[in-house]
Order: structure tokens, then C-alpha cells, then sequence
């Protein structure tokens, strides 16, 4: 299991972040329903410089007691349909 994995794994167990929930953003083909676990996913396949800078966002956003799933929603709007 690669770093990167192993980190946002610990840091979605930690946080009690549900898999399931369902993320809502619009794509070309209109609205999408997105589980947190697609975008983490899609986060685990992303090249290491991206994993990075998502890391170090998700570092900051937690470090302001901010809701990653608004980041994570941000995230999901790339992978929309």
C-alpha cells in the first residue's frame, strides 16, 4: 500500500468520514450523486505531485477545524459525468 493510501485511509477512519455519503455536483450531463469513496479513489490513482497538494489542503483544512467535504466536493466536480 502506497503512502499516500495509507495516509488518507488513517485520516477518513479518524475523522469518522462516512464512505458512503453521497456528494452532489453538476457535470456536462447535469447532476451527479458521487460517494466519498469514488473521490477517494480517484485521489488514490491521481499522480504524486496531486496527491501532495491534497494532501497539504486537506492538512490545512483540518488544521482550521474546516469540513473537507466541502474539499471533497470541490474534487468530485472533476470526475463528474
Amino acid at each position: 500500500m502506497k503512502s499516500f493510501d495509507r495516509w488518507i485511509d488513517t485520516f477518513i477512519e479518524e475523522k469518522g468520514i462516512d464512505t458512503e455519503y453521497l456528494l452532489t455536483v453538476e457535470g456536462l450531463l447535469g447532476k451527479n450523486y458521487i460517494p466519498v469513496g469514488c473521490v477517494i479513489e480517484a485521489m488514490k490513482e491521481a499522480p504524486k505531485s496531486e496527491q501532495q497538494t491534497i494532501k497539504n489542503m486537506i492538512i490545512k483544512i483540518d488544521f482550521v477545524n474546516g469540513d473537507v467535504l466541502h474539499f471533497f466536493n470541490h474534487l468530485a466536480e472533476a470526475i463528474a459525468l
